[in-house]
C-alpha cells in the first residue's frame, strides 16, 4: 500500500497548507471510514451523505497519522496535521493517479453491463498460479473504489486486476486514467443504466472509455458477439491503432468455446485442444472464462496453470452462489444484481439444471432501465419454459410484470406476485421441500438475499 511521508502526500495530492512540523510524518494507506480506519492511516474525508470531515478528529484520534481537507470546509482542526485541498475525492483520485505511475506492475482493467466482477475473480485466481497479484475486493469499482484498490497494492505486487464500475459517461473514462492498464476487458454490453444514458449504444460508447488510459501497446480484449462494441472499436481503431482480441460465442472471434457440458456444480468446456472445468453455471460464466484466457494467454500462462486456477476460483458471494440448507433443499443465490441479460442468462442457466424434485423461481424487479422497464419485465416472464420451471414468485412493483405474462403459460397457482419478501418468504417455508431447488435473482436495491437469510 501507499507509504509516504506527508510532505510527499502534499505535492501528490496537490495540496497544500501542512505544517512543515509534520512534514516527515510517514503514512501508510488511507481510509474513508473512521469506523475502519488504521494505524498511521491517511483520513481522506469524502462528502456523500454524510460529510467525512465530522469524521476527522474522530479518525485522528483512532490512529490516523493525518487528514486531508477541503478548503471550502470552514472550521478547520488547526491543532491537527492537515492537508488542504480544492476537492477531497478529486484529491483521493490525483494520488492514486500519482502512486499508480511509482509502481512497476501490469494492470488489467475490467468492465461491461454484466460479469464484471466474476471475470475479475476468475482473472484473478488463474493469475495467481504464476504471479503475486492484487485485486478490486467485492466490487469496489466506483470513483471511491478504484483509486483506494490502487493505494491498496503493494509495491511488491506483479499484477493488479481492477475492476471499473459506472452509471453515466466519463465515469470509466476516468477511471481507466487513474489506473493506466496495460491490458483491458470489455465483458458485454446490455442494458443496465438505460435510464441514465438513453441507448444501448451510449451504453457501449461509455465502456470503450475503457480504452482511453491503456499504455502504450496496451490491448483491449472485448466481446466479440456485439456488433456495437466491434462498431464503435472501428472508429476507435481509426485513430488510434489499439490492439484488440475478441471473444465470443461465434467462431469468427479469436477465443470461442467448441463443446460445453454443464452438471450442478460446474461446466466442462473446450477451447481449441484445450480442456476446462469451471465451478460455476451457466454459458454466460464460460463467456467470462475465455476473457480470462484471453488475458492469461498475454501474460505467458499455458493451459495447465490456467485449469489449475480455474478449479481453485472463489467468486465474491451472490453470483449464481450455491447454498445447501439443512433442510434438505437447495438456494442458488444470484441475488446481487438483475438485469435483463443477467436475469435471462440466470434463468437459462437454472433451467437446464437437473437432479432436483421442483425448481422455483424467486425473481424481483430489475432497476434503473429506464421507460421501457415493464417490457423487459414482461419480457422475461414470456420466455421462462414451463416445462422446466415448477414455480415462479415474483417480488416488486416492476416482477409483478413478470408474473402477469408467465400466467399466460404456466398452471394456475404455480405463479405468484408478492408485494413484499415476508409474505413470499412465509409462502416458502410452507411449501418447499427436500430436494427442491430455488433461484434468488434482482436488482442490487431488492435485497433478495434476506430470503435466503430468513429461510436458514
Amino acid at each position: 500500500m501507499i507509504c509516504h511521508k506527508l510532505k510527499v502526500i502534499e505535492t501528490m495530492t496537490e495540496g497544500n497548507g501542512l505544517s512543515n512540523v509534520y512534514d516527515d510524518l510517514m503514512i501508510q494507506g488511507v481510509s474513508i471510514d473512521s469506523r475502519t480506519v488504521q494505524t498511521r492511516n491517511l483520513f481522506i474525508p469524502i462528502i456523500r451523505q454524510l460529510d467525512g470531515h465530522d469524521y476527522v478528529e474522530e479518525a485522528i484520534s483512532k490512529g490516523a497519522i493525518a487528514s486531508l481537507w477541503q478548503k471550502d470546509h470552514p472550521n478547520p482542526p488547526v491543532h491537527l496535521p492537515l492537508i488542504y485541498v480544492d476537492d477531497c475525492l478529486n484529491a483521493l483520485q490525483i494520488l492514486a493517479t500519482n502512486y499508480r505511475r511509482e509502481l512497476s506492475i501490469k494492470v488489467i482493467g475490467v468492465t461491461g453491463s454484466n460479469g464484471k466482477t466474476t471475470t475479475k475473480d476468475m482473472i484473478n485466481s488463474v493469475l495467481q498460479t504464476k504471479y503475486r497479484v492484487h485485486k478490486t475486493v467485492g466490487n469496489l469499482n466506483s470513483q471511491i473504489g478504484v483509486p483506494l484498490t490502487i493505494l491498496e497494492i503493494d509495491k511488491n505486487s506483479e499484477i493488479a486486476v481492477i475492476e471499473m464500475g459506472m452509471s453515466e459517461r466519463g465515469q470509466i473514462d476516468r477511471l481507466t486514467r487513474i489506473a493506466q492498464p496495460d491490458i483491458t476487458v470489455i465483458t458485454m454490453i446490455g442494458v443496465s443504466h438505460l435510464s441514465s444514458l438513453g441507448s444501448r449504444e451510449e451504453i457501449a460508447a461509455a465502456k470503450l472509455e475503457i480504452v482511453n488510459g491503456l499504455q502504450d501497446k496496451g490491448v483491449l480484449i472485448y466481446n466479440g458477439d456485439e456488433p456495437l462494441l466491434t462498431n464503435g472499436l472501428n472508429k476507435i481503431r481509426a485513430k488510434n491503432p489499439i490492439s484488440i482480441i475478441s471473444f465470443g460465442e461465434d467462431d469468427t472471434n479469436d477465443y470461442y468455446v467448441g463443446t460445453t457440458l454443464t452438471n450442478s456444480e460446474g461446466s466442462f468446456f473446450t477451447v481449441g485442444d484445450d480442456k476446462f472445468y469451471i465451478p460455476l453455471l451457466g454459458a454466460h460464466n464460460v463467456s467470462n472464462a475465455l476473457a480470462t484466457i484471453a488475458v492469461a494467454t498475454i501474460l505467458g500462462i499455458g493451459p495447465a496453470e490456467m485449469e489449475t486456477g480455474f478449479r481453485d476460483l472463489k467468486i465474491t458471494g451472490m453470483r449464481m452462489e450455491k447454498v445447501v440448507s439443512p433442510f434438505g433443499f437447495t438456494i442458488i443465490n444470484d441475488a446481487w444484481n438483475a438485469s435483463p441479460n443477467s436475469m435471462t442468462a440466470a434463468i437459462k442457466t437454472f433451467e437446464e439444471l437437473n437432479g432436483y424434485a421442483r425448481k422455483f423461481l424467486i425473481l424481483g424487479d430489475m432497476l434503473e432501465l429506464g421507460e421501457q422497464e415493464q417490457e423487459f419485465h414482461r419480457d422475461i416472464g414470456r420466455n421462462i419454459n414451463p416445462t422446466k420451471i415448477d414455480f415462479i414468485y415474483t417480488v416488486g412493483t416492476l416482477g409483478k410484470y413478470i408474473a402477469l405474462e408467465a400466467e399466460e403459460k404456466f398452471h394456475k397457482g404455480s405463479v405468484q406476485a408478492f408485494s413484499n419478501k415476508e409474505d413470499l418468504t412465509e409462502k416458502l417455508r410452507n411449501i418447499i421441500k427436500q430436494e427442491d431447488v430455488i433461484l434468488l435473482k434482482g436488482s442490487r436495491g431488492m435485497q433478495l438475499e434476506t430470503i435466503l437469510q430468513n429461510l436458514l
